[in-house]
């Protein structure tokens, strides 16, 4: 249990030991161990060494637990520490690495990642070594047989470090029930989505200095294969086509505003939904199946809202809602 901090079994036997003596000598602690007393010397130095335990002036000399809270408290943040500046040398290395091997090995700039444990372990490995943000393109079809889900727990993590997550959705989700509430979900935990018509693939980038994208087209089992771009010229064109495509997009922001309170000109909360999904090229049986109405029902809040504000066309009313604020 205690080998990541530096103690082998041993150790941790003497250890426990000791927290349960709370005070012991080398003899006495080598008895109930079963240890020769030369290797519980090794042991106890170990966990002097590392402030798991402390001695007190006598002879023979006495050791005393230090209370595990504290001391093994002290010891992870120690370890933490070290392990933070092993991360931030990191890319100072790879740096380093990839300024030697850009010509020499000009191959090794773009990977091929085959078979879906070994892609989606890949994929796990560069959410955590995420030290800014994630942006992406996430578009149909999923692997998992639902839609788009609730963020994944390393997502969850990574916000909570103050990563950004910036994700734009292709519009071909809105076909998809209950997408709507999941990204919303999404989005009140901090991520930050638009959507947009027309996604190329699907694509994440991580920070500035690796990008991840399938190898197939989409409805070809995408998520068996993928290319790994490393820092590159190639690299650097994906994040300005991301950023490209993130302009032009339309954002999905939840309302903020209790059910029973107003909204903007008198607006509900579904038809501050139906203005977002107009915006993004959403056609009336998209809108249905993201707001759960009949086709009745979009058609008439449509209308209404043109009425309204005095849209001749849908387009007209995307864009003055984009206007004013409202999406």
């Amino acid at each position: 249990m205690l080998e990541p901090i530096g103690l082998d079994e041993r150790d941790e036997a003497v250890y426990d030991v000791l927290i349960r003596r709370t005070r012991a000598t080398t003899a006495e602690l080598a008895s109930d161990c079963g240890l020769t007393a030369q290797a519980t010397s090794r042991s106890l130095r170990s966990l002097v060494d590392l402030g798991l335990a402390s001695t007190v002036p006598g002879r023979p000399v006495t050791y005393v637990a230090v209370s595990p809270d504290s001391g093994l408290e002290s010891v992870l943040r120690e370890r933490e520490r070290a392990l933070n500046g092993v991360r931030s040398h990191l890319s100072n290395l790879m740096a380093l690495y990839r300024a030697g091997s850009r010509f020499a090995h000009p191959g090794e700039l773009v990977e091929v990642i085959s078979g879906r444990d070994d892609v989606n372990r890949n994929w796990v490995q560069m959410q955590r070594a995420t030290r800014t943000q994630v942006r992406g393109f996430d578009c149909p079809p999923y692997a998992a047989a639902a839609g788009h889900s609730e963020p994944n727990g390393i997502e969850l993590e990574l916000l909570g470090r103050g990563v950004k997550y910036r994700i734009i959705y292709d519009s071909s989700v809105l076909d998809l029930p209950g997408w709507l509430e999941d990204v919303t979900m999404g989005i009140r935990l901090g991520e930050q989505a638009r959507i947009a018509t027309g996604l190329p693939t699907k694509l994440a980038i991580f920070d500035d200095r690796v990008a991840m994208l399938p190898l197939l087209r989409p409805g070809e089992d995408a998520v068996t294969a993928s290319y790994v771009i490393h820092s590159s010229p190639l690299l650097d064109a994906l994040v300005a086509l991301f950023e490209s495509v993130w302009e032009r997009s339309v954002q999905i922001r939840p309302s903020t505003l209790p059910a029973n309170e107003d909204r903007p000109e008198q607006l509900s909360q579904g038809e501050e939904k139906l203005l977002t999904l107009l915006a993004s090229g959403a056609t009336d049986k998209s809108a249905c199946r993201a707001l759960g109405w009949s086709e009745r029902t979009v058609q008439r809040h449509i209308t209404k809202l043109m009425r309204r504000f005095g849209a001749q066309t849908r387009f007209q009313l995307a864009m003055e809602a984009t206007r004013r604020g409202w999406i």
